[in-house]
């Protein structure tokens, strides 16, 4: 609240003094050796905003939330590391643990295909089943339904606001919150409440997105998204750019093709994208490698271990003596496209499964 002083500024200071604290205990002549503007230091010589910002805080618990600041223990580790974080960071829901876990951003365009929709809903529901928590900036489309999927997985997922975090934006979104909260996941703002959705406050609410994340998955952004902006901040801030190739005629593709042919990770699985994390987490969360899923095979009827329950579903449903069409498998598991498509892959991966011309599948001996 006090003029003049943004994220740098405010490192600075914290910097000089050691604590938010001992900045307004300073001395006139101490902030004045800072080249701070004669407002700025009236400002925090007179605690002109204690009062108000006491107030602030108050309507931030009375709603279920906090206030995290830079030198605080519980601000996320990865968002400190980057260049200019923010000094104040507004929290609702399970954030401690959402923190915790290893973090994938998921951004695109609002103006989305049916294509991108799927493809977001399904990455983001895989990844959350598979212990991710999924981050996204919870603008309509891609974002949205990232944070839908990550729900349906019944995993975690942190929606990053570019308004206060009590304004919702889009509204139609509104439930969303109240969903993203009841599954253990959390709400993210660097702004203070009442802040509307100004278009400059987006830039500053991707590059938390990117910096609360290992990585970054673009899933259809244009020519000029605010998703490549995103991407080139996860770049500076030395994270992993992954994209999901698109279409060649359309626009919606020209964005994440192009930060393919650019040297971005193509991802048609989520078994891509864990890939791309730090080995520890990625040796975790990846399928175990053939010579070890030999023994997982089943023996004497039983199913392997480890299934989810759509990989079940489907192989129950196959035969090693006979091969079945994929709008058959559909039809008789009662999965949608995605689910079935996801389980098939999983499925093979695994080496329980033999994949036949024409999207016909069998069961391995």
């Amino acid at each position: 609240m006090t003029p003049g002083v943004g994220p740098r500024k405010a490192t600075q200071l914290l910097e000089r003094f050691g604590s938010a604290d001992n900045v307004f205990h300073a001395l006139r002549s101490e902030l004045e050796g800072l080249r701070l503007k004669p407002e700025t230091i009236q400002s925090i010589l007179a605690k002109e905003f204690n009062e108000k910002a006491e107030e602030e805080l108050s309507k931030v618990k009375e709603m279920g939330g906090d206030v995290l600041i830079l030198d605080d223990g519980s601000y996320p580790n990865l968002l400190r590391e980057i260049p200019d974080p923010p000094i104040t960071l507004y929290v609702r829901g399970n954030w401690q643990e959402c923190f915790e876990m290893p973090c994938i951003g998921v951004v695109g365009s609002r103006r989305c295909s049916t294509y991108g929709r799927n493809s977001s809903e399904m990455l983001g529901r895989d990844l959350a089943e598979h212990g991710i928590c999924v981050v996204s900036g919870f603008a309509r489309g891609i974002d949205s339904q990232a944070h839908k999927g990550a729900i349906e997985g019944k995993g975690k997922t942190i929606a990053v606001f570019g308004t206060g975090i009590d304004k919702v934006y889009p509204k139609e979104n509104a439930k969303l919150v109240d969903e993203i909260l009841d599954n253990g996941g959390a709400i993210v703002s660097q702004f203070p409440l009442g802040t509307p959705p100004l278009r400059e406050n987006f830039p500053y609410r991707n590059r938390i997105i990117s910096g609360l994340s290992l990585g970054i998955l673009v899933i259809e952004a244009s020519e000029r998204s605010g998703s490549l902006i995103t991407a080139r901040l996860a770049m500076e801030q030395d994270r992993e750019v992954m994209a999901v190739p698109g279409n060649i005629t359309s626009k919606t593709s020209f964005g994440t093709n192009y930060l393919i042919k650019s040297g971005a990770k193509l991802v048609q699985q989520w078994q891509d994208v864990v890939s791309e994390l730090p080995s520890e987490i990625a040796a975790e969360l990846l399928p175990p490698k053939i010579d070890e899923k030999e023994k997982e095979k089943p023996k004497d009827g039983k199913l392997p271990k480890g299934l989810s329950i759509n990989e079940k579903k489907i192989y129950e449903n196959l035969k090693a003596d006979e091969h079945k069409h994929i709008d058959i498998l559909l039809e008789e598991s009662g999965l949608s496209f995605g689910e079935l498509n996801s389980a098939i892959v999983s499925l093979d991966l695994k080496d329980l499964i033999l994949v036949l011309p024409g999207n016909n599948y069998a069961r391995k001996i």
